[in-house]
């Protein structure tokens, strides 16, 4: 394989919405709550790298079952990048990835440890039991801490916070497994989402950020921008709840569920100020 198509593997590999996202969603709540430039930098690129790590490993350690369900979008399954260099990759990101923050904030070094550690664990096996969900609640509600413990001094972020950045996790676990659910179950995978169908999995996540839309609203108490993205968010998810409710739930109840998730994130880094 060319040089090229190697890098594009090791892309397509690493999940790079996901990475985007949680890399832009840490970047712009370090600016919200007005941490200095320089750590809120050190945090950033520590979770970009973190994110990659987390992306390598999930298809390294998923290459043998990938291969096994014919999965052609995943490049370690059909031959395009052999699984070795992915588990390389993820060592060699994760090192710099965990070391990085430290000189901006040792309690914030030791969270994001945390925060890479359970993302890790869903990658090692927890995807597969019905606490799967553990995972994206620990790394999701450690994201407004990450920022405020930027700060000097440190603190810690108030309470509707951190719920809202759990119950984003939770949201965030079941859209994105559900349009998979069936397929899932076919390779043996027993995660919450899986045990619960795709039915129900997508009406909780609805629900969920409709719960995280209120705490929001009354935590933070957002200006127009917030309010904008807190109505939006409230309209897609209930637009996400009834599609996942219908006779046939289809591909528009992961859409509007996911979209109302993005927009949650809006809303969050609107309220960064009151954090």
């Amino acid at each position: 394989m060319t040089s090229r198509g190697t890098a594009a593997a090791l892309a397509r590999s690493a999940h790079l919405g996901p990475t985007l996202v949680v890399t832009g969603v840490t970047l712009g709540l370090g600016i919200a709550v007005g941490a200095d430039a320089w750590r809120v930098a050190l945090l950033t690129a520590g979770m970009l790298l973190g994110q990659l790590s987390v992306g390598w490993s999930n298809d390294w350690l998923d290459a043998g079952a990938d291969r096994a369900a014919g999965r052609t979008d995943k490049p370690a399954a059909d031959g395009r990048i052999d699984p070795a260099l992915l588990r390389t990759a993820a060592f060699v990101a994760l090192v710099p990835g965990l070391l990085l923050p430290l000189p901006a904030s040792p309690p914030a070094a030791l969270l994001h440890v945390v925060f890479v550690a359970s993302a890790w664990t869903y990658n090692l096996g927890l995807k597969r039991t019905p606490v799967s969900v553990l995972p994206y609640i620990v790394s999701f509600g450690s994201l407004p801490a990450l920022a405020t413990l930027l700060l000097s001094p440190p603190m810690w972020p108030p309470f509707w916070a951190t719920a809202a950045g759990a119950a984003l996790g939770i949201a965030a676990h079941f859209a994105n497994v559900v349009p998979d659910v069936e397929a899932d179950r076919a390779e043996g995978s027993r995660g919450l989402p899986q045990l619960l169908g795709a039915r129900v999995a997508g009406a909780l996540a609805a629900l969920v950020v409709l719960g995280a839309a209120v705490l929001i609203a009354v935590g933070a108490r957002p200006g127009p921008v917030g309010l904008i993205a807190l109505l939006l968010t409230v309209l897609a998810a209930v637009v996400g709840l009834v599609a996942a409710l219908s006779a046939r739930p289809t591909r528009t109840a992961f859409r509007a569920v996911m979209a109302a998730a993005l927009l949650l994130v809006v809303a969050l880094l609107a309220a960064g100020s009151a954090l």
